[in-house]
């Protein structure tokens, strides 16, 4: 297959006269209104340019060059596109090595080098200020990081080198591996800052004068601190601990990572040279892979295609909503609140039984409301606005004037039927009426309305402000304009929206319930528990079975896998091991001990299950196996029930909802690549990645 066009990122050179002497400065530009990118045509002209201001630094006609992208955007980094299409190892080599040979220029001028960090650096966007002498950044940015190891890559043109010499072992552990690792976190002007990644925060308005200012000074002789280099004890005590946290995550499933911490641990004995060539080779192997193609399959599922929901009618159908309500004020109906209300910035009128509760409720809010301002996501005078405008009362009809009302109630289908059956009467027939399950049937719920079609599912996922995953449910009566209503809401409160059909527990829940069913089938059938709870650490899942069990709620399980079991039969087999351990209040895995390390499952559990071993016990392979197969199964039912537009709304569902790491792609690549999806659905489920 043919590479795609590079979209070529180019340095335009303008002299700048400054108290310190002329300073070229470096534009980064692509011509395009898309993110700036490196591929082999960009690095070969930004190498070009830079041998020429070196030749002119030589002869004394600049005092220094510093680079710059657009305002708010330094550069995105590497252009994958064309590296995720790279299949030859020479290739791959190439591509590293000019990544090496232009960007270390900047530490190679004869000259001191600026990086000016208008706003968004990742990637090799990051590595170009890396390799300067001195770095800027403007106060607003919030987008700074090394993301390769999530995708499959390692820091690979100088990142693994120079990023611990600048800020320390821990940071750079922290920059590279945890931060991806832990769904991409970004680093922030302030803190970067703060460990010495930067040398200097200056006003977005005028940053890039103010910057060339700044640089200036230092031509002049203005001081800026070093951090020294770490000591060797430091270096490996911290290399120790990094490799401790990561076998925790991915226990050996994706190779990237460990790559790139073999580089970090290595860097402080080689010398620059030795350090590129590793990084160079680290690149050349990883270019290429499964983990790659999944990465990136991933990444552009959660990132360009999440832009847009599949499936959704034209957004001028939905509803205006200028009041919402919610019936319940729980613990998810209180973050619904804060969400929506904090979001969409519309009043908020919620509703519970009795005033005992509606306290309660009001408490909720406050406490979310609180925390938010401690964490610094909301300003004091933004969060008495939002308290201002969230009511929790008792009487139904505060929600009258609401366009859409959510209910939050208690898991039970009557209940919800009847609280649907009540708004009819108390709001206006157009008003959108939505539900928060988990896994009922929409349909169902709307059974006996005079106005059915305005029914629609919109299941926010817990905690509501990290979770970016809604599922918003179609049932066969849902109108065009709640539909349309519901995935507008869902993508103004900063979620992703994934329509899914009104079958039992969508996608995520349908699926997570089961592989649990199938890890306590194993448990029940003779397999001892600490067996099946290491058995799917091969697949570098965010945690094991029964940590997942723990954190769902033990009786919030087991009420989904009996509906389950009821709607789509022994499947999802039941199980009274469960049943026990749900009903005698026992926790699976022990409380957090404050380490952040990942609890094993409690052996003492065993006693539910009975006692191990017969002829049903299993190998952990063999458990993992019997996982894989069954989830190979339900996704290919799922398909053929039109649960999703596309095969590819699982994985997006599965990533954001259920945690799915990129190294997997989601679910789907996974079960195609390992044969699973072909041995039991008897095709593939994607066209091939890459």
């Amino acid at each position: 297959m043919a590479e795609p066009e590079e979209r070529v990122t180019r340095a335009y050179v303008t002299d700048v006269a400054t108290a310190g002497g002329t300073v070229a400065l470096l534009r980064l530009d692509n011509g395009l209104d898309k993110p700036l990118t490196l591929g082999p045509q960009g690095l070969a002209a930004l190498h070009e340019t830079l041998l020429e201001q070196r030749r002119r630094a030589a002869v004394g006609q600049i005092q220094a060059v510093a680079i710059t992208g657009r305002p708010g955007h330094l550069c995105a980094g590497a252009d994958l596109t064309t590296i995720g299409r790279i299949t030859d190892r020479g290739r791959a080599a190439e591509i590293a090595r000019l990544g090496h040979d232009a960007l270390r220029l900047l530490g190679e001028l004869g000259v001191p080098s600026f990086a000016l960090i208008g706003g968004l650096a990742l990637g090799g966007g990051l590595e170009i200020a890396l390799h300067c002498t001195y770095r800027t950044v403007a106060a607003g940015t919030r987008a700074l990081a090394l993301p390769e190891a999530l995708l499959g890559l390692v820091p690979g043109w100088g990142g693994c080198y120079l990023l611990p010499r600048l800020v320390g072992t821990a940071e750079a552990y922290r920059i590279i591996l945890d931060n991806p690792l832990a769904g991409n976190r970004l680093t922030d002007a302030t803190t970067a800052a703060r460990i010495g990644l930067v040398d200097e925060v200056l006003p977005d308005e005028g940053f890039v004068e103010a910057s060339l200012e700044w640089a200036g000074e230092v031509l002049e002789g203005r001081a800026v601190p070093r951090r020294p280099l770490d000591d060797p004890a430091t270096w490996v005590r911290e290399t120790a601990a990094a490799r401790d946290r990561l076998e925790r995550r991915l226990h050996g499933a994706a190779p990237a990572p460990y790559r790139a911490l073999d580089l970090v641990a290595a860097a402080r004995t080689r010398d620059r040279d030795a350090g590129f060539a590793a990084e160079d080779e680290a690149l050349t192997d990883l270019i290429g892979t499964d983990q790659l193609r999944a990465g990136l399959y991933a990444s552009d599922l959660t990132t360009r295609r999440a832009r847009t929901t599949a499936g959704a009618p034209d957004p001028a159908l939905a509803t205006t909503v200028r009041q919402v309500g919610i019936v319940g004020a729980g613990l998810m109906a209180a973050q619904l609140a804060v969400a929506l209300g904090g979001r969409l910035q519309v009043p908020v009128r919620m509703r519970e039984v009795d005033e005992e509760r509606a306290a309660a409720g009001r408490q909720r809010v406050a406490d979310l409301v609180t925390r938010q301002v401690r964490r610094g996501r909301l300003r004091q005078e933004a969060a008495e606005r939002m308290l201002a405008e969230i009511t929790v009362g008792t009487d139904l009809g505060d929600l009258a004037g609401s366009d859409l009302v959510v209910e939050a109630v208690t898991e039970v289908l009557d209940v919800k039927r009847a609280v649907f059956g009540e708004l009819e009467d108390v709001v206006a027939p157009d008003a959108v009426l939505a539900t928060n399950t988990s896994a009922l049937s929409v349909a169902a719920m709307a059974e006996g309305l005079r106005r059915p079609d305005r029914v629609v599912g919109l299941h926010f996922f817990n905690p509501v402000a990290q979770m970016r995953l809604v599922e918003v449910v179609r049932a066969a009566q849902t109108s065009p304009s709640a539909l349309a209503t519901a995935v507008s809401v869902a993508r103004d409160t900063g979620k992703t929206a994934v329509i899914v059909a009104d079958r039992p527990g969508f996608v995520v829940n349908r699926l997570l319930l089961r592989e649990l069913a199938q890890v306590l089938h194993s448990a029940e059938t003779g397999t001892p528990v600490e067996v099946v709870d290491a058995a799917l650490r091969p697949l570098g899942l965010p945690m094991g079975p029964f940590a997942l069990l723990q954190l769902v709620g033990l009786p919030v399980a087991l009420h989904v896998l009996e509906s389950l079991h009821e709607d789509l039969g022994e499947r999802y087999p039941l199980s009274p091991g469960l049943a026990a351990l749900s009903a005698a209040g026992r926790r699976v895995v022990p409380e957090p001990d404050g380490s952040g390390r990942e609890a094993d499952v409690d052996p003492s559990i065993q006693e539910a299950f009975g006692a191990p071993g017969g002829p049903g016990a299993m190998t952990a392979s063999g458990v993992l196996d019997s996982v894989l197969a069954a989830l190979a199964e339900e996704v290919g039912l799922m398909l053929d029930e039109g649960v999703v537009v596309s095969p590819e709304q699982i994985d997006l569902a599965m990533i954001l909802g259920a945690g799915f790491p990129f190294h997997l792609g989601g679910l789907l690549p996974h079960l195609d690549r390992s044969g699973w999806s072909q041995r039991v659905v008897g095709r593939r489920l994607l066209p091939e990645l890459g």
